[in-house]
């Protein structure tokens, strides 16, 4: 396994690749790597004749008060996980590298990034929007594989590609979660063993939700009522929001007449984490495992619920 920071070395490798006939397959993280990054790691090398994964801290989808100093890095960690799982290049570029001074070029898909994340993380998208096209650039990938957990981000990067002609395939892989339910997230790390105890009030949340939609409810008031009484059940738990939301555009469904995406962002003490579902009328008449239903432990959320809607069809291609 080979390791590069610089820019310049990262696009010979590719130029040469690309000569060779070798397809490139990429997964961008920011580190810190756990199960959900080894999976995307796995579709990566199906899908590629090679295999290149970036660990990129990106300071400029940080605001001014949050975590960017303090991001759990481990990079010895980091590599290990990449080299058991087939990764041929780490690319690690330095801030100062990818944005010196005087950098001012930013990419902003305007109307994706207005809703959810992109209300309470003002600049956050186009943050990740601007890293994100700087790598495919640099990297040149003919497919790129990022994790459904970050369901916004994702549809923000299908919509920047399919709108710059970007000649990169994206790929959206399943949310993978502890036994618990919990989904896996770099961010886990800051949990104390009460909070981590606590964040499983976002999965169970989602499983109630799913389990009215199952029952035949529409009605997203009510969904979204049965979700958040969840959450505040919790008292280590701050909701800064839960939305049904139109699975193309983000916006904000009344109602849920074929399939709609469930969103969930929580504070567990200092931490927030993210979650989400989507929720289909294959669903009907199939009401999910809830914490009151019993049971060892809960099925994985994504094979109930998830997989009926593939992000392949929101039409962001």
């Amino acid at each position: 396994m080979r390791f590069i920071s610089d820019i310049n070395e990262m696009r010979r490798f590719s130029k040469d690749a690309n000569k060779l006939g070798k397809s490139i397959a990429f997964v961008p993280t920011m580190g810190f790597l756990h199960e959900g990054h080894a999976s995307l790691l796995k579709k990566g090398r199906e899908l590629g004749d090679t295999l290149v994964m970036s660990i990129f801290v990106n300071p400029i989808q940080f605001g001014p008060k949050e975590d960017f100093a303090s991001y759990p890095r481990d990079l010895k960690r980091d590599l290990a996980l990449a080299e058991a799982n087939g990764v041929d290049v780490v690319f690690s570029p330095v801030p100062d590298e990818m944005y010196p001074e005087g950098f001012q070029t930013y990419v902003d898909v305007e109307n994706l990034s207005k809703y959810l994340c992109g209300l309470s993380r003002p600049g956050h998208f186009r943050g990740v929007a601007t890293a994100v096209a700087k790598l495919f650039h640099i990297v040149k990938p003919d497919t790129a594989i990022f994790g459904e957990k970050d369901y916004q981000q994702l549809a923000v990067i299908k919509r920047m590609v399919r709108d710059l002609n970007m000649d990169i395939d994206i790929v959206g892989m399943p949310i993978v979660r502890e036994a618990d339910g919990l989904a896996m997230s770099s961010r886990n790390g800051y949990l104390s063993r009460e909070e981590r105890r606590a964040a499983l009030c976002l999965y169970h949340a989602l499983m109630k939700a799913g389990d009215v939609f199952g029952k035949g409810v529409k009605d997203a008031g009510v969904i979204l009522k049965e979700a958040r009484s969840v959450i505040e059940a919790e008292p280590l738990a701050r909701i800064d929001y839960v939305r049904v939301c139109n699975t193309d555009t983000m916006e904000d469904l009344d109602r849920i007449t074929d399939r709609a995406f469930l969103a969930l962002a929580v504070t567990i003490g200092k931490t927030r984490l993210i979650d989400n579902t989507v929720l289909s009328n294959a669903m009907q008449g199939r009401p999910l495992w809830s914490p009151a239903a019993g049971g060892d432990k809960p099925p994985p959320l994504h094979n109930l619920v998830y997989n009926m809607v593939s992000i392949q069809n929101f039409g962001l291609k």
